[in-house]
């Protein structure tokens, strides 16, 4: 019975011994919101491209893996920008001596803009798939958000994996070969992510490089030289690491005849038709 007492004195008196600081002697109090209308800021955010219910199984899963690719492709030529900046040699043959701020922000919007008002279809509501050689296209006034993907693009696509492959070059080649680059353009006309700035103000390749010499404030909003830029950083740093595939326009006819013709005829045969869109003046725009 003493042993017990004796015991039991020990630990009392450990126990008012102990600091003032101890954490046993701290209460935290936390409140917590559990009403149904707490705040979350980032509720609702679409991070990916929607695909209409027009899409059967296959084109889904094709569009789908497109689209994923489409913004794998911007994530690149952002990270890219954020790393290099101007002091880029792709950056300053794109875009000159612009600021790098704008174009991060392009290929940023196509990551992580909210996409809940965009739609991609499959079914031609306007008729136009109908058309000799097209695509796909832009609807333009009639839902300005909206893309429809043709059955032509299944057939004549590349992914991204078939960079640098099949004579392809980003210099002697559309911009359109690549799911992913095809898409951008698409993509860049709706109104909540090209915002109605992107636009064309150069198409073809030699054409951007001139915009960049001459006007870099149009050359950071050029929907064809975000694409250029995006698929040859791309090729260089990814596909063909320290190499890419720019293509050398010259080399072409310094080239034996045979090679020549194989690349080009493989180049062909993905260039994946027309890329149209109806401006709203009524004008329609193919690339």
């Amino acid at each position: 019975m003493k042993i017990n007492n004796i015991l039991l004195l020990v630990f009392t008196t450990g126990c008012l011994a102990a600091p003032a600081s101890s954490s046993e002697d701290i209460t935290v109090t936390k409140y917590v919101d559990s009403s149904s209308t707490a705040y979350d800021w980032s509720e609702d955010w679409v991070k990916n491209f929607p695909v209409h219910k027009s899409c059967n199984d296959s084109q889904f899963n094709q569009l789908s893996n497109a689209l994923e690719e489409t913004q794998i492709l911007a994530a690149h030529a952002r990270d890219h920008t954020a790393r290099f900046g101007n002091s880029s040699r792709f950056y300053q043959k794109y875009f000159g001596n612009a600021p790098s701020g704008e174009v991060v922000g392009w290929f940023e919007n196509i990551v992580s803009s909210d996409k809940s008002k965009t739609l991609f279809r499959c079914d031609d509501i306007d008729d136009n798939c109908k058309l000799d050689g097209w695509a796909g296209h832009w609807r333009g006034e009639n839902a300005t958000n909206e893309n429809v993907i043709c059955d032509l693009s299944y057939t004549s696509r590349l992914y991204l994996a078939q960079m640098c492959s099949q004579g392809y070059t980003v210099s002697n080649s559309k911009n359109s070969v690549f799911w992913a680059g095809d898409l951008l353009h698409r993509i860049w006309h709706t109104d909540s992510i090209g915002q109605g700035v992107v636009g064309h103000y150069a198409d073809t390749y030699d054409e951007c490089l001139e915009l960049a010499r001459k006007n870099a404030t149009e050359a950071v909003r050029n929907s064809a030289t975000l694409r250029y830029y995006a698929l040859d950083v791309y090729a260089y740093d990814i596909a063909v690491p320290g190499k890419g595939c720019t293509g050398d326009k010259k080399s072409n006819t310094e080239s034996n005849s045979s090679s020549t013709t194989e690349a080009s005829k493989s180049s062909s045969e993905a260039e994946g038709g027309s890329e149209c869109h109806t401006h709203s003046n009524g004008e329609t725009h193919c690339v």
